[in-house]
């Protein structure tokens, strides 16, 4: 990569250190970072329509001449509308400013010009504030234009004018060797950029987005390749002592499924190798995938060594903590909780216990892999909630031991085929049974004029005993009409429940964040008004009723997590799902939410209606997010992208030769250089 490319976007004209503040709430901190920052959309702005051919809510390119004097009127006190109808033989359309009085000015009624912007249709067909230019100036027109993502203090010309300036300035180094790009038929960077950016036409931007997913796909399986590769090298403990894991399983006050024993058996396989376990457990919601864990754990326990436990929250470690001290009571072994709200002195006691040898399973937070914490002789790390942790901070636990086995665990169900590219460093086991006993949760979808009716069966379960959960999607209020915000709508049910109603939200502080679930969780507070940081939460019994406001703005796997925090008690459990306001109850996204409760089957349904990119949100540092690539989509390109990397990695198995240099680079480019790939 050229010094250029690595420096400050400072660098470039016009970006002072307040614009380049709002450039980095982007993730946008270096030149390379903004010519990889690419476009959410583009305005084709090269085909003319005729007016004739409009239809209402059309964005399109018009070319036509004025056919009366421009119009000023002032509607009411600070709104000045100017308005001029324009034709192009085939209709007429009005054209509306609002409060600029340079258009008359700017636009001379005998000449004929391109106007670009929406159409829409109210007694007549118009274009309000639509970009226009001369025919044939094509500066405005004419061609294809990108369009970013933005924030407030960002303009779409701020953008444009930074990207022009930083691929005038720079010379992107080709990060694929030729003989890959002339195999599989892939454009240069260069050109790949230039065309991702200002696209000279359709087919130039086709080019460029193949080029570039292509490049994202490869790396990614590339990686994952290597890393399972490294990891074959590797030497760790054998946990031989599985048999002892039927003592653990007999002395559970129910019978596991055979989905649990199943995935047990995969596990005692793995863990009796000196070849490192990895293996990512995944599960729909209550199907038992911290009892697989605790066996895991039991049996590394019994063959002399320690393992750990890594969980995304506070309140979530101390679940966990409290579910294992109570298992492994029988069997005298002893459990050690770390997190980040200890006192020194705290963490200094629990290390001094894991290094005298007095703790054999510990329990914490993202604290386990900060460097002043000890694990002690440790040879089995469990990760739960594999998405909320990258790469990085796996491999940052795994160096905590000498290539310790390891376990991985989500709730959130991905189709097979999808988890085996996405997690291609690891084995894969499913756990597609529930426990008998769970109860089904009742599911209903429906619009405003149910509210009432809600509200008094709340008060019913709140009467009886019973907590709720009310989801919204927003913090605060905002501009956008009929979104419920956690704030506003704790207000307005304090009202009808009183002060049992509190709020939760990610923007608050861990400590905070942590006191509330806690008081939930103990039955002080019985209707929790919370953002979608409740998706990933303890586990409260008493809970029997989620409320999910706005429920259209959710990704349906987002709302089966949701909906999974009720439901684990003895009492019956209802989830009510408020798509929005004009939003009708019975659209077909609504529809698998009332139809299914299987993880998996939603999880298929979203990735084809949203791409993995929403379908995951936003990745946690260290592992690669896709910009381009659509791996639901591309399968033609998923299917040469590992054709690829099996290729490169067969014949240069640690990407030692000179030509396969700028893959080994990007590599680390993208999964951070903390991991090592020796």
């Amino acid at each position: 990569m050229s010094d250029f490319l690595k420096q400050d976007i400072t660098t470039l004209h016009g970006i002072g250190q307040k614009r380049a503040e709002s450039f980095r709430t982007l993730g946008v901190f270096t030149v390379e970072d903004l010519l990889r920052f690419y476009p959410r959309t583009y305005e084709d702005r090269t085909t003319v329509k005729k007016i004739a051919e409009i239809k209402d809510g059309d964005t399109v390119c018009v070319r036509a001449r004025a056919v009366s004097p421009i119009r000023e009127n002032y509607v009411r006190k600070n709104m000045y509308l100017c308005s001029v109808k324009v034709s192009d033989g085939t209709g007429f359309l009005e054209i509306v400013w609002f409060n600029n009085r340079y258009i008359k000015n700017m636009f001379d009624i005998k000449k004929e010009y391109v106007f670009f912007g929406k159409a829409t249709y109210s007694k007549r067909m118009q274009m309000h504030s639509p970009l226009f230019e001369e025919t044939d100036k094509n500066i405005l027109t004419g061609r294809i234009f990108p369009v970013y993502s933005m924030t407030s203090a960002l303009t779409q010309k701020n953008i444009i004018s930074a990207v022009s300036d930083a691929l005038r300035k720079s010379e992107p180094e080709e990060t694929l060797p030729d003989s890959l790009r002339q195999k599989y038929n892939l454009c240069s960077l260069a050109y790949a950029l230039r065309n991702i950016h200002f696209p000279k036409d359709a087919e130039a931007l086709s080019i460029a987005k193949r080029r570039l997913a292509f490049e994202e796909l490869f790396i990614f399986q590339t990686a994952l390749r290597y890393l399972r590769e490294d990891r074959s090298d590797s030497v760790s403990v054998s946990l031989d002592k599985t048999q002892y894991v039927n003592d653990f399983i007999a002395s559970l006050p129910y019978p596991l499924t055979g989905a649990q024993e199943r995935v047990i058996k995969e596990i005692c396989r793995d863990i009796r190798k000196t070849s490192p376990m990895s293996r990512l457990v995944q599960g729909d919601v209550g199907c038992g995938k911290t009892m697989i864990a605790a066996a895991a754990m039991f049996v590394c326990a019994r063959s002399g060594y320690t393992s750990a436990m890594m969980a995304p929250t506070e309140i979530l470690a101390m679940q966990h903590y409290e579910t294992l001290t109570e298992l492994f009571k029988p069997f005298d072994i002893n459990v050690a909780l770390i997190t980040g709200s200890m006192t020194q002195k705290e963490r200094n006691t629990i290390t001094s216990d894991i290094l005298s040898g007095k703790v054999d399973v510990i329990v914490g937070t993202h604290a386990l892999i900060s460097e002043k914490t000890e694990l002690g002789n440790l040879a089995l790390i469990v990760t739960d909630e594999q998405h909320r942790f990258g790469v990085v901070q796996r491999k940052s636990l795994q160096e905590k031991g000498k290539n310790p086995h390891t376990l991985i665990m989500t709730a959130t169900p991905i189709p097979r085929t999808l988890a085996l590219i996405l997690y291609g460093d690891l084995d894969i086991s499913v756990v597609d049974e529930l426990p008998p006993g769970r109860k089904k949760i009742d599911t209903f979808v429906l619009g405003e004029e149910m509210r009432a009716r809600i509200n008094a069966f709340l008060k019913k379960e709140i009467d009886a005993g019973r907590q709720a959960y009310i989801v919204c999607p927003a913090v605060e209020p905002s501009e956008i009409d009929g979104l419920k915000d956690v704030v506003s709508h704790t207000e307005e049910l304090k009202k009808l429940f009183g002060n049992s109603v509190q709020y939760l939200h990610g923007k608050m502080k861990p400590k905070e964040k942590d006191e509330i679930m806690r008081r939930f969780k103990d039955g002080e507070i019985k209707i929790l008004v919370a953002t979608s940081v409740i998706e990933v939460g303890v586990n409260v019994p008493n809970a029997s009723v989620i409320v999910i406001e706005n429920a259209a703005r959710f990704g349906l796997s987002q709302l089966h997590q949701l909906r999974g925090r009720v439901g684990r008690g003895a009492d019956k459990a209802y989830c009510i799902l408020f798509p929005g306001e004009n939003v009708a109850p019975d659209t077909p996204r609504m529809a698998i939410m009332k139809k299914s409760s299987d993880g998996f089957v939603i999880a298929e349904e979203d990735l084809k209606l949203r791409g993995p990119g929403e379908f995951f949100g936003a990745r946690q540092s260290g592992l690669m997010s896709f910009k381009i690539a659509n791996i639901y989509c591309d399968k033609e390109l998923l299917a040469e992208t590992s054709k690829a990397a099996n290729e490169i990695l067969q014949s240069d198995r640690k990407l030692k030769k000179c030509e396969n240099a700028t893959i080994y680079n990007e590599i680390l480019r993208i999964f951070n250089t903390k991991i090592t790939f020796s």
